[in-house]
């Protein structure tokens, strides 16, 4: 009896808590709203995108990390032997923009025997451009009967699957037909990409499922550009890391594949990450055997201080670079000229 008188209590205390509670909610007045300004119908009349190199930007802007290193031995002054302290000064640029240590120490060996005789500046200019002296002649004609093939080789995140986007286009505006072969087939993200680029440049492509062998993809591509009459295969290469000795055996496999009748390889180009300094050099070292490599692509020259390792890449590894890539636009992806990017770094 007396546990019921006090479930009994509990209740009705319970349903005036209820009753009060909802009593407040109906007295209580919604708080005002703050009166908010109007929203103007437009927020931006004018968008402003980043100029290419084809517009007002110059290459020495875009370089400007790299040439501010270079700033010390531009203010250089006096001809005739350099003293020692301006070699120091000579010495420290050069390692600090990734020259290298060999390359310096060649490069300081013929300013101590030579000196500069029209200013430090002028001097290094002159030894610069003798390492620049490759042939970087590109080939985009095979034998009679064959089609050409440019293959890219490169580890991940070098931005190699952008680059032939980027040289599908430059191909289909000097009127080239263009064929991609999306070679990677370890990661399904490169072949949507180049697939993208297809199609925002009218280039054909062949991919297939991810994983298949990239040898066949790179076949079935040839065969069709030979049926269709293309002028150039891209293809797209797997990009695991360099010391990888499967991905170096499958890049040896799928180069002897792509330069069999009717293909037939005519560029090898390896594609390097140019903020990534001694490290490029390292894995161009490791491409170099399997794949034959016959020109670099330097990209995201733009966002480094160690422009220097452009001098050490042709220098030590005899291999021309091609092509840099100083933006993120189409256009900004250029051919190397050596007299134009030693004076982006030493111009007044």
């Amino acid at each position: 009896m007396i546990a019921l008188i006090i479930v009994v209590a509990v209740l009705v205390v319970l349903a005036a808590v209820v009753l009060t509670v909802r009593r407040r909610r109906q007295t209580t007045r919604p708080p005002l709203a703050r009166s908010r300004a109007a929203m103007p119908e437009i927020l931006v009349r004018d968008t402003t995108l980043i100029p290419s190199l084809a517009g007002e930007v110059t290459l020495s802007q875009r370089l400007g990390s790299s040439r501010s290193v270079f700033d010390r031995v531009r203010s250089l002054s006096g001809t005739g032997d350099l003293t020692s302290d301006q070699l120091d000064v000579v010495e420290e640029v050069l390692l600090r923009s990734d020259v290298g240590v060999a390359t310096t120490a060649s490069v300081l060996a013929e300013l101590r025997a030579n000196g500069a005789p029209d200013g430090v500046a002028v001097a290094l200019r002159s030894i610069l451009l003798e390492g620049l002296r490759a042939d970087r002649t590109l080939k985009v004609t095979a034998d009679p009967g064959r089609v050409p093939v440019w293959l890219f080789v490169g580890v991940n995140g070098v931005g190699k699957t952008t680059t032939i986007g980027k040289l599908a286009q430059r191909h289909h505006d000097e009127g080239r037909s263009v064929m991609l072969a999306a070679g990677d087939t370890f990661r399904a993200a490169a072949a949507d990409q180049l697939e993208q680029w297809a199609t925002r440049t009218g280039a054909d492509i062949v991919r297939a499922n991810e994983g298949a062998d990239p040898g066949s993809v790179v076949h079935d591509a040839i065969g069709r550009a030979s049926a269709r009459g293309s002028d150039l295969v891209l293809a797209d290469t797997a990009g695991r890391r360099a010391n990888s000795s499967n991905l170096l055996d499958e890049l040896a496999k799928v180069r002897r594949v792509a330069d069999r009748a009717p293909g037939q390889v005519v560029e090898t180009l390896l594609v390097l990450d140019a903020t990534t300094g001694q490290n490029a050099l390292s894995q161009a070292r490791e491409f170099l055997a399997a794949s034959g490599v016959t020109g670099i692509v330097l990209t995201k020259l733009d966002g480094t201080a160690r422009g220097g390792i452009v001098i050490a890449i042709e220098r030590d590894l005899a291999i021309p670079v091609k092509f840099v890539g100083v933006g993120e636009s189409v256009g900004d992806l250029v051919v190397f000229e050596p007299e134009l990017f030693v004076d982006s770094l030493l111009g007044a």
